[in-house]
């Protein structure tokens, strides 16, 4: 396993992160199978692939993912040697202030996801999205403040536009606040639209990119056919994946990345995750697992070549821009 600096900052992270929205998803959805009893095997083989890279968020699964996280990970491994990551924004209860990123809200659930992680601190604390009342200012003062309680030792955001996050950026430094560290956004080899605003700013910024679906929610293992063959059980249930979401150039791109693959000797999965690590200010991409193998494919990953200038050409050439929304 490699270890990079998390942005431009001291903390330094596992270049795989394992995601947790699948742990408490047993019953859930249709590819999720995961409960407490089944997650401790996936921490462990983690752990021993040299992962310290965990992260969740407070939705998933009602919450579920957290306490599955406090009760199985931690005590597994030291805690100073863990990176854990969580989210906050998104509802969470049906009261008026169960979401959000206002200071009320804040300053109550950072409480109930310390109880539920088994924690006194988190190592980053992510805005999962943010919410259309709260000013920027008040989130980041809040933040801050936590962050000098000692109940969080670094920040980030999640899914949001550029020009968001560039204020966030701004008033941390304009205000002293604690820095965000580290952008989660939607990422991969055929959804490459964050490359337009998002990736160049966080690589001016030292943000570190810890995107998301890497592997475009398994489109990317290449175990797929245009015709329909091959589906997998989250291709057949996963309620965000419609009849046109791959495009002809998807498929084009999954033909390249199989043929690289196979004259590597590689899978298209490690194929996918060294595309990734070739992009600047890379940091771990986040990627669910749902087998034990998956782990071990990926941190193989990390001790193989990079891709050449030609491989990356050949994946990325066929790739077309989706149009951006009106404003």
């Amino acid at each position: 396993m490699k270890y990079v600096p998390l942005g431009r900052s001291g903390l330094m992270v596992s270049q795989v992160c394992l995601g947790g929205n699948s742990w408490g998803a047993k019953g859930r959805r249709g590819w999720g199978k995961f409960d407490g009893e089944d997650a401790p095997a996936y921490f462990k083989r983690a752990v021993d692939l040299g992962i310290n890279f965990f992260d969740t968020a407070d939705n998933y699964n009602a919450g579920a993912s957290e306490e599955i996280v406090g009760e199985g990970l931690m005590g597994m491994i030291p805690r100073d040697e863990l990176v854990l990551s969580t989210k906050f924004g998104t509802r969470t209860g049906q009261k008026p202030n169960d979401a959000g990123t206002g200071r009320k809200h804040l300053m109550t659930t950072i409480d109930a996801q310390l109880k539920r992680l088994r924690t006194d601190y988190i190592d980053i604390y992510q805005i999962h999205r943010l919410d259309p009342h709260t000013p920027v200012e008040e989130t980041m003062y809040s933040l801050d403040q936590i962050v000098r309680s000692g109940k969080v030792r670094y920040i980030g955001g999640s899914t949001m536009p550029a020009y968001k996050f560039a204020q966030m950026l701004t008033i941390a430094d304009w205000r002293g606040y604690a820095r965000p560290i580290a952008m989660q956004n939607l990422y991969n080899m055929v959804q490459r639209e964050e490359e337009r605003e998002m990736n160049r700013l966080c690589a001016e910024q030292g943000v570190g990119l810890i995107p998301y679906s890497p592997l475009a929610r398994g489109f990317l293992a290449g175990n797929r056919s245009r015709e329909g063959g091959g589906e997998t059980e989250r291709s057949k249930n996963d309620a965000l994946v419609k009849a046109d979401t791959w495009r002809d150039c998807d498929w084009t791109i999954v033909d390249r990345l199989k043929a690289i693959a196979a004259a590597r000797g590689a899978k298209p999965t490690q194929i996918a995750l060294l595309w990734l690590w070739s992009k600047s200010y890379m940091a771990a991409p986040v990627i669910g697992a749902t087998r034990l193998e998956q782990l071990d494919d990926a941190a193989a990953s990390t001790a193989m070549p990079p891709l050449t200038s030609e491989e990356i050409g050949s994946l990325e050439e066929p790739y077309a821009f989706r149009v951006p929304p009106a404003a």
